[in-house]
């Protein structure tokens, strides 16, 4: 059974074809911030992703029309259960029109996956979308009545990285506390409570650490400022596609910034070290939301390459829990085995609901 795996991200598209759960052919490919802000959204970069795809099939000599089912990542509809779910035209539709209220570029791997399928007349599926809703109630709170934080994170790397540590341990996901921080071009780090991701920060919302692309928490009065002087769809931009190192250096190459640390940039130096300051802080708040009780801090994505990081990291805050180091993803072959497993009938499969999981707090003026 051979799978196409699509899995589009802020800074890279990472593309593999599985045989059953065998990897036999990997590309990811780097998108600077300029070369993605030339798409007024993020529905408009299909084309050039779709082109990307069949380009790099064609060079390494894959038919797609061998390919037995396509696989994309997720998200931007209505919240979902974790889990394989099938992508039928409703869970495409709602996906197109981020009905779900983030507009992150995963959304382009069920929308990819969906459009391949129809082509080529197979099915398609994702894994633990982004939008995944596992909050506790008391995570979804804000101080402003029918103002709610929603779930984005990033659930498929957090969860194939929790389960591999847990067995590691000799234990089950669902038996176990971590703390896990995903680190690339977007940041979440998440409390992951007895198999249940309970609290984290909304990434691609304007919360939590500031990344190479987006902006993170701002104080909202200053934000309010900000706004006056330039446009919401501005702001909304750097939530997800502007903020962070694009808004400070114009790029959100992590290595160049890197590399002008170790040359003694002092501008490069305070960002980068803010960034790493904010993630700490981050862990922080998700031990406390877990009570102190963390079997292990998870720290994972393509910034694992950066020893610095992890060290301060360390420094920190191994003093909560020990801390272990999962350099890049395990996204590509989740999305493999779990899609395999289901369709040989190891995993049940899903049906999209066409409505959000958490619909609000019923009987409360809240």
């Amino acid at each position: 059974m051979k799978l196409l795996v699509i899995n589009p991200g802020s800074t890279s598209t990472k593309i593999s074809l599985f045989e059953d759960t065998k990897s036999l052919f990997e590309a990811n490919i780097f998108h600077d911030a300029p070369e993605l802000l030339r798409y007024p959204t993020v529905n408009d970069q299909m084309q050039f992703r779709k082109n990307l795809i069949l380009s790099l099939m064609n060079k390494h000599g894959y038919d797609l029309h061998e390919t037995d089912c396509f696989v994309g990542r997720g998200g931007s509809a209505y919240s979902q259960h974790e889990g394989v779910t099938i992508i039928d035209e409703t869970l495409y539709k709602d996906t197109v029109d981020a009905v779900g209220g983030s507009d992150h570029p995963a959304k382009l791997g069920v929308m990819l996956a969906y459009e391949l399928g129809q082509e080529y007349g197979k099915p398609a599926y994702t894994l633990d979308p982004t939008n995944v809703d596992e909050l506790d109630d008391l995570a979804r709170l804000t101080g402003i009545r029918g103002v709610y934080r929603n779930a984005q994170f990033h659930v498929l790397n957090q969860k194939a990285v929790a389960r591999k540590h847990a067995e590691s341990l000799g234990k089950k996901y669902e038996d176990c506390n971590f703390i896990v921080a995903h680190i690339d071009g977007g940041i979440t780090v998440n409390a992951h409570r007895k198999g249940k991701m309970v609290d984290g920060n909304v990434g691609a919302g304007g919360d939590g650490p500031y990344t190479p692309t987006r902006i993170g928490s701002v104080p909202v009065l200053p934000l309010m400022d900000y706004v006056d002087a330039h446009s919401t769809d501005d702001v909304r931009r750097m939530c997800s596609r502007s903020g962070g190192f694009v808004s400070m250096f114009g790029t959100a190459d992590g290595d160049e910034i890197h590399r002008r640390v170790l040359a003694g940039d002092r501008k490069a130096w305070l960002v980068w070290e803010g960034m790493i300051y904010q993630i700490g802080k981050m862990i922080g708040e998700m031990a406390a939301v877990l009570h102190g009780k963390v079997d292990g801090i998870l720290l994972t994505g393509g910034y694992m390459r950066f020893q610095d990081l992890i060290e301060t990291l360390r420094d920190m805050c191994e003093w909560i829990a020990p801390i272990s180091v999962y350099p890049g993803e395990m996204e590509q072959e989740a999305l493999a085995v779990a899609v395999f497993e289901a369709c040989t009938g190891k995993r049940e499969i899903h049906t999209y609901a066409g409505r959000p999981v958490w619909t609000g707090f019923e009987g409360l003026d809240l």
